[in-house]
């Protein structure tokens, strides 16, 4: 099982890279991050359908597509881990999370997701949001393998 995140916009050095880069080095399952982003200067609905394009077209076919949304289902970290787990044990091979901008997701995305998944219903900015993904997947990771870092 390969895991990719997709994620709108670049992460420049401060403390949100340094979270994410710490928690990527952590994880062990094959794993990585691309960067998509719209540069021409588009705004609102058009910037927000560009973004999805190119969202979309970063995601391997047949991918199980998770789509991190506020108005998403909200799951436990070990209810994560399960489903995580379950896809694995399926013999799902890509397993893609994506992050969009910070005008939300296209609704293309949305209808492609077969996830939509919600950290909680306040808005968090999308490029913390790196982090907190990482860290998460890297817990499932360890409540997996049996490992203490999740204390319940």
């Amino acid at each position: 099982m390969r895991i990719a995140v997709v994620a709108v916009g670049g992460l420049k050095a401060g403390p949100e890279r340094a979270l994410a880069e710490k928690y990527l080095s952590r994880i062990t399952w094959p794993m990585t991050v691309h960067e998509v982003e719209e540069k021409r200067g588009l705004k609102g609905p058009a910037l927000r359908k560009r973004e999805g394009e190119l969202i979309l077209a970063a995601c391997p076919d047949g991918a199980i597509l998770v789509a991190l949304d506020e108005r998403g289902k909200t799951l436990s970290s070990t209810d994560f881990a399960a489903r995580l787990g379950g896809w694995w044990d399926a013999g799902i091979a890509d397993i893609v999370f994506v992050i969009g901008g910070a005008g939300g997701l296209d609704d293309a995305v949305r209808k492609r997701a077969d996830l939509l998944l919600a950290f909680g219903a306040m808005t968090l900015p999308h490029l913390l949001m790196r982090g907190v993904l990482l860290e998460q997947i890297y817990r499932a990771q360890t409540i997996l393998a049996g490992h203490p870092y999740h204390r319940e």
